[in-house]
């Protein structure tokens, strides 16, 4: 090995390890939420030791923070698709799509972020007041301007945000009781494209889409 490639191999590790702490991280917290959740547990469940833990993430406080901001990452890059799109039927549609697949392979960080914004968002406030706000505000626009050019119907944009939202969501923080309706097990694959091609189609006909 050469001293050029051992740079590399050193951040293939770290991205690595950060990636397992931060999937044990959402699981921890999500199950057992902040206040019952260690860093010995988080350890474990990543396979490292908390020593290691430690290295990346100083406190407890510092990895829920990176935990619940990464997921939001996620939902925002999902969320690009609003500023490409012709029209509301293809960056609505594209949208449930994202968010649905965000929530059947990321349900613990869903859950992690339910929590905190039903606790008042204590840790990330500040976040929220800032990054979600500006975000929030950029989706409402392209919305506006969708409804002033004829492709939709007049509806409040923030409402029809939070509907999106709650829908797409749901598939991540109530999992449980929607396995328990499907007899037990989790939604197949079928399953989870009849439900993206249902919600598309109630939304947008609730919107009154028109093709761009």
């Amino acid at each position: 090995m050469t001293e050029s490639t051992r740079p590399m191999r050193r951040q293939d590790i770290r991205r690595e390890n950060e990636k397992a702490i931060l999937i044990a991280a959402e699981k921890v917290f999500a199950e057992a939420g902040f206040g019952g959740a260690t860093m010995q547990l988080i350890a474990d469940l990543a396979g490292l030791p908390k020593a290691n833990l430690h290295y990346y993430f100083a406190t407890k406080e510092e990895l829920y923070q990176s935990v619940v901001q990464n997921i939001f990452e996620i939902w925002l890059q999902a969320a690009n698709c609003f500023d490409v799109a012709r029209g509301p039927i293809d960056g609505i549609s594209a949208y449930i799509d994202a968010k649905m697949e965000i929530s059947r392979r990321h349900p613990d960080g869903s859950k992690v972020w339910a929590s905190e914004v039903m606790h008042g968002a204590p840790v990330l406030q500040d976040y929220m007041e800032s990054t979600l706000r500006e975000w929030t505000d950029g989706r409402v626009e392209i919305i506006k301007r969708w409804i002033d050019e004829g492709k939709m119907d007049p509806v409040d944009p923030r409402h029809l945000l939070y509907m999106l939202w709650a829908t797409t969501q749901h598939y991540a923080d109530f999992g449980h009781q929607i396995e328990t309706l499907n007899g037990g097990k989790p939604l197949s694959d079928r399953q989870w494209r009849e439900a993206k091609e249902n919600i598309k189609r109630v939304i947008l006909t609730g919107i009154g889409a028109q093709p761009a």
